[in-house]
């Protein structure tokens, strides 16, 4: 199967804002939209996706400056990648579809995405659900010696271009395949289709320049104004919240979402950070569960 497909879903190139995105769009029933994360694309979805269609319409893009979406330069603020401009992206292209108000999924920067949709956008969104994440400004804040290590690549992507681009650009396989295994649990495989996928987009110079600029936006525009707006805005929609038992995100993520948001709900799964890939049935039965 060619790379970056779902089985059963229809590949569409949508409009984003003032940027193409490209999406998978699958299943029938209320609408339903799924957010990737870093260094993946659309297919970290691929066995839980057609779970959800039986029951949703499953739109699956792959985000700004990933897959096989548009991938501008980023500007000197980095707000080309900011998760309020990821998010007017999303609310564009589930507006060419036809949908008004949907339900929204989104693992690790997808995540960051989904909850600064149902921020920006409150009467867009019905029911939100965020995986192996706590909000930007709390993650940052609790940066100590043992994350500096562990999640290093926050930190070295949002250096100042083009020094990392330069050198994940040496060797993007490998930067991809390392990302991969260090936040996975010990010794599990990932699906061989969808690495092959990762690492066609990371082969991508623009893709590269991309990600890192993702990650820039975090550490600027993202984090200020999670810190300008906590406490002061609250996420309107029901939450969902699922962490992988092995990973950081299992420190009191609840606690840190009940701060932001008043109806939180959520489970641990035991997996490493890739939810939907390391523990596809168990992530895809809480997700129905939540959004039926």
């Amino acid at each position: 199967m060619e790379t970056g497909h779902i089985e059963g879903f229809e590949s569409r190139r949508l409009p984003g804002h003032g940027v193409e995105i490209d999406s998978l769009v699958g299943g029938s029933g209320p609408p339903l939209l799924l957010l990737h994360g870093a260094p993946q694309t659309r297919v970290c979805w691929s066995a839980v996706a057609p779970v959800l269609a039986e029951h949703f319409t499953v739109v699956v893009p792959d985000l700004r400056g990933y897959g096989r979406s548009d991938k501008p330069r980023g500007g000197g603020d980095h707000s080309a990648y900011s998760k309020r401009e990821l998010a007017l992206d999303q609310i564009a292209t589930m507006n060419a579809l036809g949908f008004g108000r949907f339900s929204v999924a989104g693992h690790d920067r997808g995540g960051r995405v989904a909850y600064r949709l149902a921020l920006d956008h409150p009467d867009r969104i019905d029911r939100l659900a965020v995986l192996d994440i706590v909000p930007t400004s709390d993650a940052m804040a609790a940066f100590d010696r043992h994350l500096a290590l562990r999640f290093w690549h926050w930190a070295f992507q949002a250096l100042d271009e083009p020094f990392p681009e330069r050198m994940i650009g040496n060797d993007p396989a490998f930067y991809v395949e390392t990302m991969l295994s260090a936040h996975a649990s010990k010794g599990f495989q990932f699906d061989p289709s969808n690495v092959a996928d990762y690492l066609k987009n990371i082969g991508d110079p623009d893709a590269i320049h991309a990600m890192c600029e993702d990650y820039r936006a975090a550490w600027t525009f993202d984090r200020e104004l999670d810190d300008s707006e906590q406490g002061v805005r609250t996420i309107e929609a029901p939450v969902l919240v699922l962490w992988g038992q092995e990973t950081p995100a299992a420190s009191s993520p609840l606690e840190k979402w009940r701060r932001w948001a008043n109806e939180v709900d959520g489970y641990a799964i035991p997996c490493g950070h890739f939810l939907p890939e390391e523990a596809p049935i168990e992530t895809a039965t809480r997700l129905l569960r939540f959004f039926s």
